[in-house]
């Protein structure tokens, strides 16, 4: 079989950010990457769930939700994928940016958080998800168009 795509980058040398990952077509899957690849520093399952439930309403209520088309994590825990559909660039990064701002400050109950909206309701960590949002503002900040080449 062929190697896929995200396997073919070099992730000892990968450091945390934003990435296009590929382009197919009209759609531009983009690595928010969280955590440096090996390092031993991982998202926490219960946060990165919490993460995965803001990050999508985020995004899929923002200016931009007609071009979002998923929003889910890495089986690695060190990010996250978003895919969007005619989306400058430029616009993906505000997305994510404004999509990390909301999670860092977001107070209240967590979207889609019940028995009956979420197959693992019970494990969500809202306080590690803020953390670890706020941890990736500096990193995204400033970040242009240049940067999303691995």
């Amino acid at each position: 079989m062929e190697r896929i795509a995200s396997f073919c980058v070099d992730h000892t040398t990968l450091e945390r950010g934003m990435y296009t990952s590929r382009i197919d077509g009209d759609v531009t899957t983009y690595d928010i990457r969280m955590k440096k690849p090996n390092a031993g520093d991982y998202l926490a399952v219960p946060a990165l769930h919490t993460i995965e439930h803001l990050f999508a309403t985020y995004a899929r209520n923002s200016a931009f939700k007609e071009h979002v088309i998923y929003v889910g994590p890495m089986g690695c825990r060190t990010g996250f994928y978003l895919l969007v559909r005619d989306l400058a660039p430029a616009d993906a990064i505000r997305l994510v940016q404004d999509s990390f701002r909301f999670m860092a400050a977001y107070e209240g109950d967590i979207p889609g958080a019940s028995e009956k909206e979420c197959g693992n309701y019970r494990e969500q960590d809202l306080a590690g998800a803020k953390r670890e949002a706020a941890a990736m503002l500096p990193v995204l900040a400033g970040w242009t168009v240049e940067k999303l080449k691995y």
